[in-house]
């Protein structure tokens, strides 16, 4: 695999390759292409299965890679792409407890030694 693309967007070209030759150096015959950016994962990998096979019958090892990209186009099983977690709805707000009616007696034994204090403050 030749390594194309650009920092953290790769893109691969599956090719054949002397062993000796340089990762990105000159291939004999370029077979396919592997994009890992594209969503849909049956649609990262194209490869020309008849050029595969013939260079597979005169000898060819595929990487570890390849061989894994090429089962996957015999049998097209991709895999499928986890669904996201569903959304969880928002937790309700607690609702604030009504506080009781003030009693009209508290009322008015709050409002008696105002004006009790008032009364002794006029006096002095």
């Amino acid at each position: 695999m030749k390594r194309l693309g650009r920092t953290h967007r790769p893109f691969y070209r599956i090719c054949v390759m002397h062993q000796q030759n340089a990762r990105n150096g000159k291939a004999i015959e370029e077979v396919g292409t592997y994009d890992p950016m594209v969503k849909d994962k049956s649609k990262r990998v194209t490869l020309k299965m008849d050029r595969i096979e013939h260079w597979i019958s005169v000898g060819a090892q595929p990487s570890d890679k390849v061989a894994v990209l090429i089962k996957k186009v015999r049998t097209n099983k991709f895999g499928a792409g986890k669904a996201p977690a569903p959304l969880t709805p928002p937790k309700p707000k607690p609702v604030p407890e009504a506080a009781p009616a003030a009693e009209p007696e508290a009322t008015e034994a709050a409002e008696a030694p105002a004006e009790a204090t008032a009364e002794a403050a006029a006096e002095a």
